[in-house]
């Protein structure tokens, strides 16, 4: 097995940097293989570091020029410039100036990273460690520096400059061709939220006035002739800024907000103080080329860019293992916003949905590690679904806990106190501990230990004195290498429910007035008095804390929660337990029990009848089965996704066939009327109306084929185009393939419309999908270089095929391994977040899991493999290692 040399950071290693870095002059003259770049750096010693430590700059592959200290030649014998640093041993101890001059290929960076190219528009990149690869630097975020940034170019080539801050000054160069723009940040800030972009880009803009009364002016930059596909970015915006000074209190700070899309991104969007970079995708927007959902990812991922003005640059982190303090913490901020916006029952499903299919996976496979890592070998494989989302909810968690009025008190001192700096977890909980005089140690575990908890709840009731008792056990499964997990601080929202939706009127005093129990020893009970019938306990109501329950609840008292709950979550968390159940029986080959498929069935009738038009959105979650890779999960272990699949198929039939009747009738009663709206209402409806579209196809594929092709040839929006193709997908023969070579043909001049398509084809768990995907690969609109189109193909391949990707022969294993290889050579970053596909592998029965170890030892033993893939791949093969 390979073992990875890179050196590991370690968290208990930290100390501040010997040097600091107050202001900036960066002059950057732009030109596609030969930028040259002059930062004039004006530093000075740190007290809090070392009085004899040498001066050491980061760099990433640069081609060094020159280097001048306080305006002087640096002579050869004093400084040591390789492409990784620069290193000046005897540097002064008073304050002094320091001038770089690098030259870079932007075109040939295909690592994205650093200054790159996209599309002919020159743009950045720089977290977390990308800034190394423009100038050598302190490329660290507790160094915080004001920037001033000259950007020249070819005014033909890029007329439109953009840098962070506001624009001081501008004009063109006398006798050329060439133009200039100053901008300019009064706001300290760290190397990766650096950004410039040059280039030839359409622009849509207005006014926002922010509560204090200042104007400030709102951009939005995309490719020329799709500026009327920003205008849905441009209101999100708009409505994220005004919904951040009304519920945080956090106001914008700057003359200008400007965002740039752009189709070479390695992730979804960056956050650079005043100049947000985007990929496309979470940008550009119509009827005719986004879904819903992409409407929905847009609108939340613009407010998260736009909340970390405060909750990431105003007040960042003061190293890479305090990620989460600003990623967790921003993530549970534009939950909010969009559970504000939309449907909140409906997001708050959404998210545990994502919470579960990635985080809990993740916290089950070789990878996990805790919120906070204490330590790592790349950071970039730590922008992870433990970082951002289970960091969000412990957040949530606290507010859980501490209530509304005391959360957003905290969150004032927390941002008052630490404005400007470079702030640590410690820092933030101790705003809250302050506010309220809690003692939040317990609490902290939250972000020192891997792993996710297990809840088992049981209850008694005694009917003769009219008691119910809870008692609770939490254990948390060692992750190898490390001793016994501690007790965590768990919020249990929690209520009793009657059988026949009558209120109940027991008391607890354990339980506070909201409902929250906190659950914070390795075992613990509570006792309900006044309790005059047997009731059933709703446990973790909106998901209270990220846990896994168990409660050997009857399938019977699971549909009165789905009945008769108060609670959304929990009546859709119902209806998702009585579906596994009789999914992951029928995938270990016991006998269903018709009975119990009938009276399930019969359940989702009632449901639809009663309350699927109140919040359609929800009922389209309700009657949608658990995922293959969620029955994966559930089973654990020897998972055979060949059987999952069948198990799955011919539930959705037999459920399909006991509700058609309903499933017709909500079909056509929810047909469209009308032009397209993306706001949520109408969302919901389309989203209802094709879950249904979906349960019939399965149930009579012939009935499912005819209506799918209609909506196909009738839709008038992406939403229901696209959700009639899928349907059409899993329906094998001649008019599947020709829906699907006219709809390749339509859009073939639209890049993120082609995502669809390809993910649509990766997707289809039948043999021939390998091919087909191989087949893909030489498409006219694929390239291996842009992420995009790797994700939409490759990684839907890998993430959503089940059967296909954990083929029995090892077929789809091998062919991830040559791809990650490939795209190593490229681009890092994309290459190990494909390798993250492989973390299901030790759940794999003993076949799969024999084909996938030698698919990752062929990577490991590849020569010069990228610190992210050497990483990823080490981790996946380990077994004992400490996180």
């Amino acid at each position: 097995m390979r073992t990875d040399t890179t050196p590991l950071v370690r968290l208990e290693d930290y100390r501040p940097s010997d040097f600091l870095i107050d202001r900036v002059e960066l002059d950057v003259k732009l030109h596609p293989t030969g930028t040259r770049v002059t930062a004039t750096l004006f530093m000075k010693p740190n007290p809090e570091g070392r009085s004899d430590a040498p001066l050491v700059l980061d760099g990433d592959e640069l081609n060094f020029k020159s280097v001048a200290l306080n305006g002087n030649p640096l002579p050869p014998d004093e400084f040591e410039a390789s492409p990784h640093s620069l290193t000046i041993p005897q540097a002064p101890r008073q304050p002094f100036s320091l001038t770089i001059e690098t030259e870079l290929n932007p075109t040939a960076n295909t690592k994205l990273m650093g200054l790159y190219r996209s599309s002919g528009n020159y743009c950045t990149q720089c977290e977390a460690e990308g800034f190394r690869r423009i100038t050598y630097f302190l490329d660290r975020p507790d160094v915080m520096s004001v920037y001033t940034t000259r950007i020249e170019a070819d005014r033909s080539e890029a007329p439109v400059l953009l840098g962070n801050g506001n624009l001081v000054e501008s004009g063109t160069i006398e006798g050329s061709d060439r133009h200039y723009a100053v901008w300019h940040d009064p706001h300290p800030k760290p190397s990766y939220l650096f950004a410039l972009v040059g280039g030839r880009l359409g622009r849509v803009a207005k006014a926002f006035t922010t509560a204090s009364g200042r104007q400030v002016e709102l951009a939005i930059y995309v490719e020329p002739g799709k500026e009327d596909r920003a205008d849905y970015a441009l209101d999100a915006l708009e409505r994220s800024m005004r919904w951040d000074e009304e519920v945080f209190g956090c106001e914008y700070d700057l003359d200008v907000f400007n965002i740039v899309a752009v189709s070479d991104f390695n992730m979804g969007a960056m956050e650079n103080k005043g100049l947000n970079i985007f990929n496309d995708k979470y940008v550009l927007a119509s009827p005719e080329t986004a879904t819903d959902m992409d409407y929905a990812h847009i609108e939340a991922i613009i407010a998260h860019e736009y909340f970390h003005n405060w909750s990431g640059n105003r007040v960042t982190c003061r190293d890479w293992f305090q990620l989460c303090l600003k990623e967790g913490l921003t993530v549970f901020r534009d939950q909010e916003f969009s559970s504000d916006e939309r449907s909140r029952p409906v997001h708050r499903i959404a998210e545990v949905k994502t919470l579960r299919a990635r985080q809990f996976l993740e916290d089950s496979s070789p990878l996990s590690h805790p919120v906070r890592p204490t330590q790592y070998r790349e950071i970039n494989n730590f922008y992870t679904a433990t970082v951002y989302e289970k960091g969000a909810e412990i957040v949530r968690m606290l507010k859980t806990i501490i209530g509304d009025e005391d959360f957003r008190r905290g969150m004032d001192l927390y941002f008052e106190r630490c404005d400007g700096t470079a702030a640590t977890v410690e820092d933030f909980l101790g705003a809250f501990a302050d506010v309220t005089g809690r003692d939040l140690s317990h609490f902290a575990r939250w972000y020192e230990q891997s792993g996710t908890p297990r809840v088992k709840v049981t209850g008694h009731y005694d009917p003769d004195a009219q008691t119910y008792r809870l008692d609770f056990a939490q254990s948390t499964p060692p992750t190898p290498g490390q001793i016994k997990k501690e007790p965590m601080a768990i919020p249990v929202l929690l209520a009793l429910v009657s059988r026949d939706g009558s209120p109940i009127a027991g008391s607890c005093d354990r339980v506070d007035p909201r409902g929250v129990f906190l659950f914070d020893k390795a075992a613990d009970s509570i006792t309900f008095t006044g309790v005059a019938s047997l009731p059933v306990p709703s446990l973790f109501r909106g998901f209270s804390a990220p846990v896994k329950v168990s409660l050997d609840l009857p399938s019977e008292e699971l549909l009165v929660l789905l009945r008769h709950d108060t609670d959304a979550f929990n009546r859709w968390q119902a209806a998702q337990t009585v579906a596994m159940r009789l999914l992951a029986a029928h995938a270990a080959g016991k006998p269903v029990v018709d009975a119990e498929v009938a009276a399930f069935s019969s359940a989702l009738c009632s449901f639809m009848d009663r309350d699927a038009l109140d919040d359609p959105a929800f009922a389209a979650l309700v009657v949608t089965l658990p995922s293959e890779a969620d029955i994966a999960q559930e089973i654990g272990q020897d998972v055979d996704p060949d059987a999952i699949h069948c198990a799955r198929t011919e539930m959705r039939r037999r459920i399909g066939q006991a509700t058609m009747k309903h499933l017709l009738r909500f079909y056509e009663s929810l047909a469209a009327s009308g032009g397209y709206s993306p706001d949520a209402a109408s969302a919901g409806r389309r989203a209802l109306r094709n879950a249904c579209l979906d349960l019939i196809a399965a149930a009579d594929p012939d009935t499912g084929a005819a209506l799918a092709t209609a909506q196909l040839e009738a839709a008038g929006n992406m939403t229901d185009r696209l959700a009639s193709l899928s349907v059409l997908t899993t329906l094998p023969g001649a008019s599947r393939e020709a829906a699907i070579a006219a709809f390749g043909d339509r859009y073939r001049n639209e890049p993120l419309v082609l995502d669809k398509w390809f993910t649509l084809q990766a997707a289809i768990p039948e043999d021939g999908t390998l091919e087909r995907v191989k087949a893909l690969m030489e498409h006219p609109a694929f390239s291996i270089a842009n992420p995009n189109r790797v994700r939409a193909l490759i990684g839907s391949f890998a993430m959503l095929n089940q059967v296909q990707f954990n083929r029995a022969d090892g077929a789809g294993y091998r062919f991830l391994a040559s791809i990650v290889l490939r795209a190593d050579e490229l681009n890092p970053q994309l290459a190990a977040r494909l390798l993250t596909a492989f973390s299901t592998w030790r759940m794999m029965n003993a076949t799969r899991r024999a084909h996938a170890e030698q698919a990752l030892q062929s990577i490991a033993q590849k020569p010069n493999l990228s610190r992210d893939v050497g990483d990823i791949v080490s981790r996946s093969l380990e077994t004992g290692q400490s996180k």
